[in-house]
């Protein structure tokens, strides 16, 4: 079988992580796998290298100098760990210190001209990968597991579209069958760099923050592989978040469509365009857990396996805004739907949740609270007649909003689950702000007061017993 293994930055983050990645890929290799991996930047790093960024745009150099210490130096213990005081782990360090250099001088450059572009970005926010593989390589290498380092840029073709590229899907397949098929042949191991690709003419972008997931599951297509297993630091996917409701659980099994509402709604452990690419051929992913490695964590497939339960797990996103438009003037008054969402489009704003009374008088929506002010002041302009015609009211924005996203196949056709979320919802006298509900019927969601987020999570966690495994 050939699989795609993920190793995230917990999994490669610390001596006693790596040691049990070498254990997996050993033990899959034993059992007659073929294996590729890919790998993210050590935990922290890219954190690191992002905001020494901006610091220099602001005038600040002398970050970029502090994180290249702390990058190398965590770099260095876990390399001299594995391969001593050799030539190898100099060969190692001279190549990650090459590209700390480069990192600082890409700082220099942008406090010089004081502007960070996404392009520059994207450079930077990718170096964390390049640093890792070139010391998982010689890691694994060294535990007699024949391994070669190979750049994402070389793999995956995307789009212009720095900081969330799109990959391109043909020249990417084709990339990838050329690269890697000789290494698999050959008994090797490739290493691969998550979370980057490449524009066609070869400038360096990225997938989004978390996009070594996507990263996965873009070359486990391209590849035509048969699962692809997503290694973190949790047993699966959760019925809910476990320091809110410390008797949450791993789900054994999801469908596509309900980890993709999960991952949408907030729940980190996968990329939310991750699934994309497995949906599209029907390839399994599996979650698994690289500190529990023989726990079976959490199988994704096409179709929801039949558990008796309606309600599968619950996700919160919190620091949301609620974006409120309401006023006389907007009932029966054609295009104003496509007005209110195409200004909200030119702000670039993630909407994660629209609700509009069928009286017509209303629309609301949700968007992260960081862009809530630049959202309401395009609507403003878009809106101006409108609002000095008094046809609309003020625009305005609610804060400090919690968007709970209650999700499972079983819904779909069940009566009765409406009026158990909010009766357990009523039963601690929370307030429910907004309602939504896809025609799916995998998902309902509404937002609360951000207070009042965990009690509402706990309470609806215990109406649908989730707290009970699945036998």
């Amino acid at each position: 079988m050939l699989i795609v293994m993920k190793f995230g930055g917990t999994s490669v983050g610390s001596v006693q992580a790596l040691e049990k990645v070498i254990e997996i890929i050993q033990r899959a290799r034993q059992q007659g796998h073929q294996v590729i991996v890919v790998v993210s930047a050590m935990n922290g790093v890219t954190n690191l290298l992002l905001d020494s960024a901006q610091r220099a745009e602001l005038g600040d150099e002398q970050a970029a100098h502090q994180a290249r210490q702390q990058i190398a130096a965590k770099h260095l213990a876990a390399t001299t760990h594995f391969l001593g005081q050799t030539p190898n782990r100099d060969a190692v360090m001279a190549e990650i210190n090459s590209l700390l250099n480069e990192f600082e001088s890409l700082c220099h450059g942008i406090r010089v001209l004081g502007e960070l572009t996404p392009r520059a970005l994207d450079v930077i926010g990718g170096l964390g990968e390049r640093i890792s593989v070139p010391q998982v390589t010689a890691i694994l290498n060294q535990a007699n597991i024949p391994a070669q380092a190979v750049s994402a840029t070389e793999l995956i073709i995307t789009d212009r579209r720095f900081g969330a590229a799109v990959p391109i899907i043909e020249a990417t397949a084709q990339k990838t069958e050329t690269k890697l098929r000789p290494i698999l042949s050959a008994g090797e191991v490739p290493v691969i760099t998550g979370f980057i690709g490449a524009t066609e003419d070869g400038i360096p972008t990225t997938l989004g923050r978390g996009g070594s997931d996507y990263s996965a599951t873009i070359i486990g297509r391209a590849i035509e592989a048969h699962e692809v297993w997503i290694w973190t630091d949790v047993n699966g996917v959760m019925t809910a978040d476990p320091r809110v409701v410390p008797e949450a659980h791993p789900i054994a099994h999801l469908s596509y469509a309900e980890i993709s509402e999960l991952s949408y709604f907030g729940a980190k452990v996968l990329h939310s365009q991750a699934i994309r690419p497995s949906r599209r051929v029907g390839m399994s992913v599996r979650i698994l857990n690289t500190f529990e490695p023989d726990h079976p964590g959490t199988l994704i497939t096409a179709d929801s396996v039949e558990s008796g339960r309606t309600v599968k797990a619950i996700t919160a996103i919190k620091a949301m805004s609620l974006i409120n438009i309401q006023g006389p003037g907007m009932v029966g008054l054609p295009g104003i739907a496509g007005r209110v969402f195409t200004a909200v489009g030119r702000t670039q704003s993630n909407v994660l949740m629209i609700s509009q009374a069928s009286s017509e008088q209303s629309i609301c929506f949700v968007v992260p609270m960081t862009d809530a002010a630049k959202v309401v002041a395009a609507l403003e302009r878009e809106l101006v007649l409108e609002i000095e015609r008094r046809d609309l009211e003020r625009i305005k924005a609610e804060d400090n909003v919690v968007v709970l996203a209650i999700v499972g196949a079983g819904m779909k056709g069940t009566p009765g689950v409406s009026a158990r979320l909010f009766g357990a919802l009523g039963r601690e006298k929370i307030n429910i702000i907004a309602i939504a509900q896809g025609s799916s019927e995998f998902n309902i969601s509404l937002v609360v007061a951000q207070d009042e987020s965990d009690c509402a999570v706990r309470a609806i966690h215990q109406e649908f017993e989730l707290d009970k495994p699945i036998e």
